[in-house]
């Protein structure tokens, strides 16, 4: 069992009252562990069907899934191919309940490591924006990897404080995830070392940088947004009372139901103002709290097969819309499954309408774009010292932020060649790519091939070719094929590029992302 603090322990007694022994309970239980399937890349129907793990539905959340730990998922081939992320299970229920669209323009603000960022990212199917913050520097590059690794095509991923980016996205956002930093008693379970440099003061420590946050997203959320709050603790301080301060700050601003799920337990009113210097006009609702308060959610460790979580979704109002009204699709209902293919990008000029490069360069992307079948808008390629991205068309122009990463990056222009990145690679389908070497992933050359080594890869390339005879333009076909650029996948999802030369595959997997054990 967990070493509990012992001022830990005598808050939690008097917040759950009855329910204390059983809450302590559950820290005897071993920990869950769970995985989220990129939607962008793969349905759940393929999934359930290709996946070699012990695997049960998260049921309070449509893409979830509780894995057994000698499955040990983070070193398969699939998790390198970004077919899913691996989270806690109650940690995959803030952004299942902010449900984001093509089309909308959506900011995670405090990001890192990307767990809620993907799962936003992957159901814009590469429309709208997906802007993607965080504060330290070392964990916006955490965020950036696992960004590209899920093939995300349309995110912006930055390295700033809320108020820097306040000033440049005022009621911008159509969705706002505030997933804030806290105290993380949610978490001893999962992390006892959480526990042992936990203290009284912490939570209101917490609480006042949560505040600072908050206040920064509702300036940014655009009138008629929603914006979801969340914490990994059970602080009062931290959940309802920073709820209870936006709420008293702003009049546009109100609490909307979240979808139920029944382990959910409502929030606490009548903890809003408890212990708190906060100034409140209204004497009775100091006493009580704003009632809907209610509609907030925790999760409790004893009541669900997950960790500890508080969530909060709340609404801007437009000019003239009235309070409490509310859409059936707008508390969060999860989004229906959407095939990969449902939401593509519409395909709009060329490469000749790329600004400042030159005829050279313009043959040298020509020439491997040829063999490209992504559907993209041209008129959003930017060429920056020759490198090449694809930006979001959403975002507009925003100077003065300091970024990681500014859409897609495709590749570099060199001299007389142009080098596909390993962010292209995980953002195609195999489909989308005239050249593959396609392995199964108990292939041991999948392995290898992640291990940074060359491969032998003369059988694929002939059943390749013999496929080609078939097809029109044959002879042109099996140039492609017999050597050059080749995209490495893994039952049919990218991981990668490698260049063919005489039957083998010199290996361009991302040196940074190879396996090392």
């Amino acid at each position: 069992m967990v070493n509990l603090p012992e001022e830990f322990e005598m808050k939690m007694k008097k917040l759950l009252g009855s329910e204390y022994e059983e809450f302590l309970a559950s820290y005897d239980h071993p920990r869950n562990f769970g995985l989220r399937v990129n939607v962008d890349k793969i349905s759940l129907k393929e999934f359930e069907k290709i996946a070699p793990f012990h695997l049960t539905k998260i049921p309070w959340t449509e893409n979830g899934y509780y894995y057994e730990e000698q499955d040990m998922p983070a070193r398969h081939p699939f998790y390198y191919a970004g077919m899913y992320y691996l989270q806690e299970p109650s940690a995959m229920t803030p952004a299942s309940r902010l449900v984001s669209k093509p089309g909308d323009r959506v900011l995670d603000l405090c990001a890192a490591p990307g767990g809620k960022a993907t799962e936003l990212g992957a159901h814009l199917h590469g429309k709208g924006v997906l802007v993607a913050n965080d504060i330290s520097a070392s964990r916006a590059k955490a965020l950036l990897k696992n960004i590209e690794v899920f093939g995300i095509r349309n995110s912006f991923v930055v390295n700033e404080v809320p108020a820097k980016l306040a000033e440049n996205f005022q009621e911008f956002f159509d969705k706002i995830l505030v997933d804030v930093p806290c105290s993380g008693e949610g978490m001893f379970r999962k992390d006892p070392a959480v526990a042992k440099v936990w203290d009284g003061n912490k939570p209101f420590e917490c609480a006042k940088q949560q505040k600072e946050i908050i206040t920064r997203a509702a300036q940014m959320l655009a009138p008629g947004g929603d914006m979801l709050y969340s914490t990994c603790t059970f602080s009062p301080e931290e959940n309802e009372q920073v709820i209870q301060f936006l709420l008293d700050s702003r009049d546009d601003m109100e609490i909307r139901e979240i979808q139920p799920y029944e382990g959910f337990a409502p929030g606490r009113p009548e903890v809003a103002y408890e212990g708190w210097d906060g100034e409140c006009a209204d004497p009775v609702r100091r006493k009580m709290g704003t009632p809907d308060l209610k509609k907030c959610v925790r999760i409790w460790p004893h009541k669900m097969a997950g960790e500890g979580h508080f969530l909060a979704l709340l609404h801007k109002r437009a000019p003239g819309e009235m309070a409490g009204a509310q859409e059936n699709d707008r508390n969060g209902h999860p989004n229906r499954e959407m095939t990969v293919d449902e939401h593509k990008n519409p395909v709009e000029g060329s490469i000749s309408d790329i600004k400042g490069i030159g005829k050279p360069e313009t043959k040298v992307l020509a020439e491997f774009f040829a063999d490209v079948s992504m559907e993209m808008n041209w008129k959003q390629v930017e060429v920056r010292k020759g490198q090449v991205y694809l930006v979001p068309e959403a975002l507009g122009t925003r100077k003065g932020l300091v970024f990681l990463r500014n859409g897609l990056y495709l590749g570099e222009i060199r001299k007389d060649r142009f080098e596909p990145s390993q962010s292209f690679a995980m953002a195609l389908k195999k489909e989308e790519y005239t050249a593959v070497i396609n392995l199964d992933y108990r292939d041991v050359r999948v392995e290898k091939y992640l291990r940074g080594e060359t491969l032998e890869v003369d059988d694929i390339v002939e059943r390749n070719l013999q496929k080609a005879e078939e097809m029109h333009n044959a002879k042109a076909m099996k140039k492609r094929l017999e050597k050059g650029w080749q995209l490495v996948c893994v039952n049919g999802y990218p991981l990668g590029w490698g260049k063919l030369v005489n039957g083998t595959l010199k290996n361009k997997y991302h040196a940074g992302w190879r396996m090392k054990y």
